[in-house]
């Protein structure tokens, strides 16, 4: 029998509650923000009051790239300029090439357990909250690298 840990409910409203207190102290800077499994299905999303509508589709679907790809959203997308090639190649429509999300790593296994996507800041901040979310649950966060097959 196999056995797959998952995110559970009360930790990804852990991870929601870390990274709202924080971005919510600068309200005029809106922001949306995806986590999802290891399958790229999302489990929990917000958006902050003013949050124009790219941010909230580009959270979602740097989450899903990170989950997807194994690696932190911005490492894919440098990988894919490095070989010159597109995510329009893929031909997954939810993939995207931009930083702002981390893969969320079980610190055993080293397997893929889900990600966290930001979008809204600059890229480089959208990534720090990622990684705000997933320090809140005291588990790994990519680095960039490709995590162990599942």
């Amino acid at each position: 029998m196999y056995q797959k840990a998952m995110l559970s409910l009360d930790q990804t409203q852990k991870a929601m509650q870390a990274m709202i207190e924080k971005c919510t102290k600068e309200p005029n800077r809106p922001v949306a923000i995806a986590i999802v499994d290891d399958q790229g299905a999302l489990l929990s999303y917000a958006r902050m009051d003013g949050c124009r509508a790219n941010p909230q589709a580009f959270a979602i679907r740097k989450a899903y790239t990170a989950a997807m790809s194994g690696s932190d959203s911005g490492a894919y997308a440098e990988r894919m300029k490095s070989q010159g090639r597109s995510v329009t190649e893929m031909g997954n429509p939810g993939l995207v090439a931009a930083q702002g999300a981390v893969v969320i790593i079980h610190p055993e296994t080293k397997a893929i357990m889900g990600a966290i996507g930001v979008s809204g800041l600059s890229s480089q901040e959208d990534e720090d909250l990622s990684r705000l979310g997933v320090q809140s649950l005291g588990l790994a966060a990519g680095n960039g690298a490709r995590a162990r097959a599942r």
